[in-house]
């Protein structure tokens, strides 16, 4: 990439995602009121141009290699509050009001990030929620 491609990327007003290899680009969802860390997943250019197109999130699955609407199946759909890139554009920030009960991780809880690796503990887990 030269200078000025870098320059326009890092600095200018065009929207252009940079996907990896397999096609994908990291997206964190936050929850739009509190900015809690919901859930860290990948989209594809559909699942990118589903979300934007509907205003509701949508990912791909690298399990499943399939895409899927976020509730489809659990009534936890996030309606997305604002989409945001980093400098570079290889990873997304989605804010959405999380629907539904308001969970977003498979296991029923409100965030997958629910354990935290506390010092010292000889690598344990402790639950956090």
């Amino acid at each position: 990439m030269s200078p000025e491609e870098k320059r326009a990327l890092e600095e200018g007003a065009e929207f252009k995602p940079r996907f990896d290899a397999q096609g994908l680009i990291v997206c964190v969802t936050t929850e739009a009121g509190t900015r809690q860390v919901l859930m860290v997943a990948y989209m594809n250019r559909l699942a990118l141009d589903k979300t934007l197109e509907t205003g509701e999130a949508h990912y791909w699955s690298r399990s499943r290699q399939s895409l899927w609407r976020k509730g489809e199946t659990s009534g936890q759909v996030q309606r997305v509050v604002s989409l945001s890139v980093d400098c570079d554009q290889d990873a997304l920030l989605l804010e959405v009001e999380p629907q539904g009960d308001g969970g977003a991780c498979h296991t029923g809880r409100k965030s997958c990030f629910y354990r935290r690796l506390e010092p010292g503990r000889d690598r344990r887990l402790t639950f956090v929620e």
